[in-house]
């Protein structure tokens, strides 16, 4: 999943990407609603979390101004501001959640899970191919009821597949939701992580979850062989 935080207090911005880069998201950070604007016409992102306070525009002209040019990413509004006309104000202009400061890391991570899972169609928090589980709530893979030992990359990047397990997913796709603008898009880093993704999750028999479409992209799905039998 792919962020875009706009909080212009270095300390906070600063513990926000490092602490959601290790749970396996791709975090862009800017810190004000001018280049917030400017960053998400350019990008695309799963969740904006924006704070109510900026200088320049505030959080609430840069909620309108996104949603006055159709752009329906969920957002969550972070303020220190805890007025019941507040919180109105802020969901009224158009963000999907409020969270007052100071708040637990892990609800903030709880609440942008529900708000990807909200998007335009619900979402499972457990994908099933085959004999791999994948588990969105802990971020854990299994295999046979076994833990694959993946990094936050390699999982990051088989929930993006499997999310859209069975369809052909562009390169471009995958690197912009998968990867932040850290990212060189001219490198091999994605056909990297594919190899590794390969080696932990397949058998030894030959048959790959992860199709590639040379020029095209990458589809994942169930080998042929992991499925049910459906002969009568």
């Amino acid at each position: 999943m792919r962020l875009l935080i706009v909080e212009d207090d270095p300390r906070l911005g600063a513990m926000l990407v490092r602490g959601l880069r290790e749970r396996a998201y791709a975090v862009d950070l800017v810190v004000d609603g001018d280049e917030a604007l400017r960053r998400a016409a350019l990008d695309e992102y799963d969740v904006v979390v924006l704070d109510y306070m900026l200088p320049g525009r505030d959080g609430i002209a840069v909620t309108h101004a996104l949603r006055a040019r159709g752009l329906h990413t969920p957002i969550l509004m972070l303020t220190a501001r805890d007025a019941i006309a507040d919180r109105i104000a802020g969901l009224d202009a158009g963000a999907d959640d409020y969270l007052v400061k100071p708040f637990a890391f892990d609800e903030l991570v709880a609440r942008l899970r529900a708000l990807s899972r909200r998007g335009r169609v619900v979402l499972p928090t457990t994908i099933t191919l085959g004999e791999l589980t994948i588990d969105t709530r802990a971020q854990r893979v299994t295999k046979r009821g076994s833990r694959l030992p993946l990094t936050a990359k390699e999982y990051s990047l088989l929930e993006f597949l499997a999310r859209h397990r069975g369809a052909l997913v562009s390169r471009a796709d995958i690197t912009a939701h998968v990867w932040d603008d850290n990212h060189d898009p001219m490198s091999n880093t994605l056909e990297v992580y594919i190899n590794r993704l390969r080696r932990k999750i397949d058998d030894a028999e030959g048959l790959s979850y992860i199709q590639t479409r040379r020029g095209a992209g990458y589809m994942l799905d169930a080998p042929a062989a992991s499925l049910p039998d459906s002969t009568p």
